[in-house]
């Protein structure tokens, strides 16, 4: 279609929600970065999938790992593709879900949970900034396509277009792991290798740097996030440079110079040099799932090859790489400590405030089950369980002051039904309400024949007009 010149740039395969004004579509670019970029991933993830096949063999969960990955990579052509945020939106979402199943592959392993528990809680903070930013670009530029937004610029005020790009590029700076959120891509490598080499070598962690460039007519406009992305981009560099030189195993070592070449492509995004991150972001995906993939070899290649140790220049500095600058623990510190603390809190106000005024289910002896049951004991007059006092049971029990106040509604209709309805229930009565449904069965087998059907319809046309 390019060769042809007859590429109308998206294609759309139908109309997925129309509700008054909002419509929103299945269409799909078809020209530009976001194909050649496609097509990269798509021949990385063949790659990584055919080695797969040798690398799981044998191993369990084979078929799991598959599945997933399959999902994996689908989700990342949607992503790519997408001409709208809700298609990309899905398409990031997907993703998360299957790096959340793959970094808990060994699922049976306390380490590999909580791991992918803490890369799956980082990233929603990323998710909630990608929803903001559809709503505002709904909102402000009346559109959900990436083309409409970019086009909208001049039709936006500067808070405008800065809250746009500013919900989406928090989302960016989740998904690809850079200061403040970079500890989570450690984390991650708990994975199988092929897994790590998709995820968070060759293609999903690129996902950020992709939606920062698919943004670029809107972020050039806004100076304000144009900084924050050269600050992000140079802070995570330094952060990675220091952190690397310290790390002892391959795996590690891998990680943080794939979020330091992460943080120069936000930085080049920063200060302008769209064309050039394109580039890098397509070179350092093929480089990076190639490493990856060859980590479990190569301390088996370099086993001849004596390692220079790194001199210690700077003792704090030394210490601070080794602790990783303690982000995590200060992350611990700032967020997850206060929230386990008032998801302390709240429990315990649930437990001793609610719980106490409202009431909570208690398993009670009932003494009689139904009036059913009561009928037939005062009839045989014998007690069908002799293990329950009357005088010291209840019929029902109640906690708390709404559970006390039920019982003693409760507790008052009972003793109405017992003292009154049941009391006055004879065996004359009884067969005196059979006749009487019997009668009523007959009445309704003589109305429901087809005359009497035929009359009531006629009375009824009759009493209607």
């Amino acid at each position: 279609a390019d060769l042809l010149q007859k590429n109308s740039g998206t294609f759309s395969v139908g109309l997925w929600l129309d509700s008054d004004a909002f419509d929103c579509g299945f269409n799909f670019i078809t020209t530009g970065f976001s194909v050649k970029l496609a097509a990269l991933f798509a021949m990385l993830l063949m790659i990584v999938m055919r080695f797969s096949i040798n690398y799981m063999h044998r191993e369990a969960g084979f078929h799991r790992f598959f599945f997933i990955f399959s999902l994996f990579s689908s989700a990342m052509l949607m992503l790519i593709l997408s001409g709208n945020v809700i298609g990309t939106f899905v398409g990031w979402e997907i993703a998360g879900l299957c790096s959340y199943l793959l970094v808990a592959y060994a699922y049976d392993r306390p380490v590999a949970a909580a791991n992918a528990t803490r890369v799956f809680v980082t990233n929603r903070i990323g998710d909630a900034g990608f929803i903001l930013g559809i709503g505002l670009s709904y909102t402000w530029a009346e559109s959900l396509n990436w083309s409409d937004i970019n086009a909208a610029i001049g039709d936006l005020s500067k808070g405008e277009a800065a809250a746009i790009a500013f919900c989406f590029t928090i989302a960016a700076l989740a998904k690809s792991a850079q200061l403040p959120f970079s500890p989570w891509l450690a984390l991650a490598m708990e994975g199988p290798t092929p897994s790590s080499a998709a995820f968070y070598g060759a293609v999903m962690v690129h996902a950020g740097v992709f939606l920062i460039i698919m943004l670029a007519p809107l972020i050039s406009q806004t100076p304000l996030v144009m900084a924050m992305l050269i600050f992000s981009g140079a802070t995570t560099s330094l952060y990675s440079y220091f952190v690397g030189l310290t790390q002892t195993d391959v795996k590690s070592s891998l990680v943080f110079a794939t979020s330091g070449q992460l943080s120069l492509m936000f930085l080049e995004c920063g200060l302008g040099f769209w064309q050039l991150a394109s580039w890098h972001l397509c070179a350092h995906a093929v480089v990076r799932g190639y490493l990856v993939l060859t980590a479990p070899s190569f301390m088996h290649n370099v086993k001849d090859i004596p390692v220079k140790p790194v001199a210690i220049k700077f003792r704090w500095l030394f210490t601070a790489s080794l602790q990783r600058f303690w982000i995590g623990q200060i992350t611990d510190w700032v967020l997850v400590k206060p929230i386990r603390n008032l998801a302390r809190d709240l429990s315990y106000f649930d437990d001793n405030i609610v719980d106490r005024f409202m009431g909570v289910p208690a398993p009670v002896a009932i003494g009689f089950a139904s009036s059913l049951a009561h009928l037939e004991e005062h009839t045989l007059g014998i007690k069908l369980d002799a293990s329950l006092d009357k005088s010291n049971s209840t019929f029902v029990i109640g906690t708390g002051l709404v559970g006390a106040f039920a019982g003693w509604i409760t507790g008052l209709v009972h003793w109405f039904e017992d003292r009154l309805v049941l009391e006055g229930i004879s065996k004359d009565a009884l067969h005196f309400g059979r006749e009487m449904g019997h009668l009523a069965n007959k009445f309704e087998t003589q109305v429901l024949r087809p005359r009497y059907l035929v009359l009531l319809v006629f009375i009824t046309l009759l009493v209607a007009f």
